[in-house]
């Protein structure tokens, strides 16, 4: 009897060893459930069907509705819109009308909310996600970016040809929700200007802080050069897009540089476009610098994501963008 009995606990033993192993190769994976099955849309909005509805996507049964909110509660305006594209369900939660009122509040804080909430019913039926579409706004996400190019004549050599030289500059913009913006005037590329296009920029970087208000769809803005001489540069800009709410484009109409007393300008904070306000085109109130309205660099912006920098098309190099217009 010891040698069956012996035999008999040794199948037993190997196949426990064998089943004991097979429980750490054949892992849990949730979404493998979801091969080879047709998920069905979820029950339309307002649907009256009394039937019980059972989700069969799978993030859906694992993800509470409470937090999937909270989810959505913590993407920027442009992802939600993306996220309501992939599907039914995710498209009818978006459409609360909190996410947009976050949004809205947001981006035209400095208007006020007595403003606001004035210009939603008098304007987009009190719908926020209307106003988010059709208002005109500018964009905080990202940097506005104008490509200029002009022809510089060479030095003759050999007096044989007169070589010209295809110089590209760029006028970059970037917006904030409270009323202030920074500018730069550089040759570099906009993955190399995005890194310093922020308040903690140094002197090196010749990034200027300014103020600006909009008006419909018209900007106004203003920037303080420090020197020796002061002297002010006036930007009105009209704001346009592609699509409804994208606001991707500005057309710059005009950009106009003069002088400013000193006893005029308090500090480098100081909001100078409340100060040259009520200023004309061709006004200056320094003899020394002359008002000179610029009629050349006047080339539209095209607005650039923080996320889309690193591959954005500005970052080629001028001989495979000689003939780029922007939309």
């Amino acid at each position: 009897m010891l040698p069956t009995d012996f035999t008999s606990v040794q199948a037993e033993l190997e196949s426990a060893l064998r089943m004991k192993t097979m429980r750490f190769l054949v892992t849990q994976r949730p979404w493998l459930d979801l091969y080879g099955v047709n998920v069905r849309p979820v029950a339309p909005f307002g649907s009256a069907s009394s039937r019980p509805y059972v989700d069969h996507a799978l993030i859906h049964r694992s993800l509470p509705d409470e937090l999937l909110y909270e989810v959505f509660a913590r993407m920027t305006p442009y992802d939600l819109g993306k996220s309501s594209c992939v599907c039914r369900k995710w498209r009818y939660t978006i459409r609360n009308p909190v996410f947009w009122r976050n949004a809205c509040l947001k981006a035209w804080q400095v208007s006020g909310m007595v403003e606001n909430y004035k210009i939603l019913q008098s304007k987009y039926e009190g719908s926020w996600r209307k106003m988010w579409l059709l208002r005109p706004r500018v964009r905080t996400d990202g940097l506005y970016v104008s490509r200029n190019t002009y022809i510089h004549t060479g030095v003759a050599e050999w007096k044989v040809t007169n070589p010209v030289h295809l110089v590209c500059y760029f006028r970059y913009i970037r917006f904030f929700p409270s009323g202030r913006f920074l500018y730069k005037n550089s040759s570099q590329k906009i993955k190399e200007v995005a890194k310093c296009m922020n308040f903690r920029a140094s002197k090196a970087d010749c990034v200027f802080k300014g103020h600006y208000t909009l008006s419909d769809d018209k900007v106004e803005a203003a920037v303080l050069y420090p020197g020796m001489r002061l002297t002010v540069l006036r930007i009105r800009l009209r704001l346009r897009g592609t699509t409804p709410g994208a606001n991707n484009r500005m057309d710059l109409l005009s950009l106009v540089t003069s002088g400013v007393n000193d006893n005029e300008v308090g500090g480098p904070e100081e909001d100078i476009l409340g100060v040259v306000e009520g200023w004309e085109d061709d006004e200056t109130h320094n003899p020394d610098v002359p008002a000179v309205s610029h009629k050349r660099g006047l080339t539209p912006f095209v607005f650039v994501p923080f996320e889309e920098v690193e591959k954005s098309v500005l970052n080629l190099p001028v001989e495979k963008m000689d003939y780029y217009v922007p939309g």
